[in-house]
């Protein structure tokens, strides 16, 4: 800081130094007020250009996370949808094999035969029915749109970048529940090329049928219940995929808030702290415009 010439009126030294100083701390002011109005350390790129460009990154990634964690979500409604539909069937299945059971008996007449045959018919379009009703955004689960078992895999987002990888994985249904094992619905039947329930299949009219559609029946439920196990197990892998998104997302984010958000308590004191400052400051400019005034005394 220049020093003061109280003799040398005309650059005012002392005014310019007070001015000076006024003027670094309105600037210092006016930084921690838009601090304290934003919630933000940093509020433009000449602030901190290092931090700021740290920060854009850790944002990108914690946006990602975000969309990772929502896409986690829908996957697993897709996936309840796609077990509550093969639970359904499986219960069906199970009375279906019960009512095949009571056929082996030598108790029961041919009339009765022909009911629980007309019953188990009734079964096997109910499940034609819940395999073309479970959908997902128009998306058919259990069976393609053409009637043939779901040969398209899934593919799930499961993390937030935009490569591949470990970032997404891919339930293939197809391999699981289509062909021998899985569910081909038809307008009015299932082929043998889905659950193998077709009329030969159910067919109880003896006793010796009887224990052929019990195998029948028990072959498509050990189809189903394996479906309902590999549901289930990728359902288990995207919760797992999802605690440790959300951990991920939580430091993400205090990392972001470290180097992007003011410390609000902080920004107060250094705010009321200034705020004193300017006012003495200005107090001490008008001091200095005066003070030279002594000199007059000189030309009395």
């Amino acid at each position: 800081m220049a020093s003061v010439d109280v003799t040398r009126i005309a650059g005012n030294i002392g005014a310019l130094n007070a001015l000076n100083s006024l003027a670094h701390i309105n600037q210092q002011l006016s930084v921690h007020q838009t601090r304290l109005a934003t919630g933000k350390q940093i509020n433009e790129a000449a602030d901190d250009p290092a931090g700021l460009s740290l920060a854009t990154t850790f944002d990108v990634r914690r946006q990602g996370l975000q969309t990772a964690l929502k896409g986690i979500g829908d996957a697993k409604n897709l996936l309840s949808t796609m077990e509550g539909g093969l639970t359904k069937v499986q219960d069906i299945l199970v009375k279906m094999r019960n009512k095949a059971l009571e056929a082996r008996g030598s108790t029961i007449g041919d009339s009765e035969r022909n009911a629980i045959k007309t019953q188990l018919q009734a079964f096997r379009d109910e499940i034609d029915d819940i395999v073309k009703q479970t959908q997902w955004n128009g998306t058919d689960l259990l069976s393609s749109s053409s009637g043939s078992g779901s040969s398209v895999a899934k593919t799930f987002l499961t993390g937030p970048d935009a490569t591949g990888g470990t970032n997404s994985f891919t339930f293939a249904a197809g391999t699981k529940i289509s062909a021998n094992q899985g569910f081909q619905a038809k307008t009015s039947t299932l082929n043998a090329t889905g659950l193998g329930l077709d009329d030969t299949a159910l067919n109880v009219s003896s006793t010796s049928y009887s224990d052929l559609a019990v195998t029948n029946i028990e072959a498509a439920l050990n189809a189903v219940k394996e479906g309902v196990s590999q549901v289930g197990a990728f359902t288990a892998r995207l919760t797992f995929k999802e605690e440790a998104l959300t951990v991920q997302s939580t430091n993400t984010e205090a990392a972001y808030n470290r180097i992007m958000n003011a410390n609000m308590a902080q920004e107060q004191v250094e705010a009321s702290k200034y705020a004193i400052l300017q006012q003495t400051a200005t107090a001490m400019l008008a001091q200095a415009n005066v003070a030279p005034q002594f000199l007059l005394s000189l030309f009395r």
